[in-house]
């Protein structure tokens, strides 16, 4: 139930470097929801992205339904926020605000993204993304709504069959100039959109699947460079687009943008081959496997990715192109 902060990249080979602030929790010893339940003015429950914009941080709070907001990057641990998105106040904690569904409540909000100028949520218990114009500084309705007819609805896959502008249960974002991704994790499958959406309509394609009305699980099969069980984390650089394949204990890669469905991916990192699915390849955790990679973010040549079931971080430093191998630190 907290957010840390580095103040700086650790380098090569400084595995275990510090934290430099802790947001949630008054120190770095103490743990629990609500700071120790010291109030959700200060504290989280269940923290699951976080998102520097202009300046400004944003905290995906999950658990209590909202978006936690500071104008600037804070350098003392233990900052109240600034501001929170979905709810009244600080100190509102309620999904959907106590009430019905609309274009100002959340519902276990997991992922954030800023594409194209919009902030984006994947305000997943209300199986919908979200879309602001600009940078929301303050508490104030969404300005779009993807996977539901209008921001009043919030029914699973729409309530009818699966389909190419719905979600079970969208759990993060990502996008650039190459295209659009929402991973709808639920259907175990990444939907994208060739350019940025500006209001609700169909998918043009699925990743992790052979067509936008299939949610198949392949759970009991050797897994392939087109399968996804419950991608729970994406992320583009220069185009090119990370899936965090979550059950399959997986980053796959895409180094050319996808366009069209069940795309294959050109990487796999954390398996030996696209067939393999294994926590921490059913060995020893090492340098190069994964247990539940849950997170990811790619900037700046820099490859990161939370490694949950492993209770670690990794990351990898691009080599001249994601297409090469790339080395863990």
């Amino acid at each position: 139930h907290r957010v840390l902060l580095w103040t700086r990249l650790p380098g090569a080979g400084a595995d275990g470097e510090p934290a430099d602030v802790v947001l949630g929790q008054p120190d770095f010893t103490t743990e629990g929801a609500r700071a120790a339940g010291r109030g959700p003015e200060a504290g989280f429950h269940l923290p699951t992205a976080a998102l520097i914009v202009d300046g400004t941080l944003l905290v995906a709070d999950a658990w209590h339904h909202r978006i936690a907001g500071w104008t600037t990057v804070p350098t003392a641990s233990g900052t109240p926020p600034d501001f929170v998105l979905g709810q009244p106040d600080p100190r509102a904690i309620e999904p959907n605000r106590g009430g019905p569904v609309d274009a100002h409540t959340l519902y276990w909000p997991y992922g954030l993204a800023w594409i194209d100028g919009l902030l984006w949520v994947a305000d997943t218990g209300n199986r919908r993304v979200l879309g602001w114009h600009g940078l929301p500084r303050e508490d104030r309705p969404a300005d779009l709504v993807l996977g539901q007819p209008s921001f009043r609805d919030n029914a699973e896959n729409r309530g009818g069959p699966l389909g190419a502008d719905s979600f079970r249960w969208p759990h993060a974002l990502a996008g650039g100039a190459g295209g659009f991704y929402v991973a709808d994790a639920g259907n175990h499958r990444v939907l994208g959109w060739r350019e940025t959406p500006r209001a609700d309509r169909p998918a043009d394609f699925a990743l992790g699947q052979t067509g936008l009305a299939v949610g198949f699980e392949s759970q009991y099969a050797p897994q392939s460079a087109t399968t996804l069980r419950f991608p729970y984390g994406a992320a583009v650089c220069d185009d090119r687009l990370a899936v965090a394949d979550t059950a399959n204990n997986r980053i796959l890669l895409w180094p050319e943008p996808p366009t069209a469905t069940a795309a294959p991916a050109g990487l796999v990192l954390g398996q030996e081959s696209f067939q393999g699915n294994g926590e921490n390849r059913w060995k020893a955790v090492a340098a190069d496997t994964f247990c539940w990679p849950y997170g990811i973010a790619w900037n700046g040549g820099l490859l990161a990715v939370a490694d949950s079931g492993n209770n670690r971080v990794m990351i990898w430093e691009e080599e001249h192109h994601v297409s090469r191998r790339t080395r863990p630190h």
